[in-house]
C-alpha cells in the first residue's frame, strides 16, 4: 500500500513545480495596452494545453525562454 502514501506526495510535489516561477520558461502576453494580460507556464504544460501552437516550439528550443505575444486575444 505505499502507492497510496506516494500519490498525494507526488501531487503535492507536481502543484509546487506548477506554481514555482523558476519553472516557467513560456511568457504569453494577450492583448493591447492598457488592456493586456500576462500568463506564463513550462514548455510541458504549453505543449500539453496548446498542441497546435506548440509545433512551434521543437526540442531545439529546449531550455530558452520564449515570449509569445498575441495582440488580437482579449485578455478576458
Amino acid at each position: 500500500m505505499a502507492n497510496n502514501k506516494l500519490l498525494p506526495k507526488l501531487l503535492q510535489n507536481l502543484l509546487d513545480i506548477l506554481n514555482d516561477e523558476e519553472y516557467y520558461d513560456i511568457t504569453i502576453e494577450v492583448g493591447n495596452d492598457p488592456y493586456i494580460k500576462i500568463f506564463r507556464c513550462s514548455n510541458g504544460n504549453f505543449t500539453l494545453s496548446f498542441p497546435l501552437l506548440a509545433k512551434n516550439f521543437k526540442k531545439k528550443n529546449y531550455g530558452t525562454l520564449a515570449y509569445i505575444k498575441l495582440p488580437n486575444i482579449s485578455p478576458n
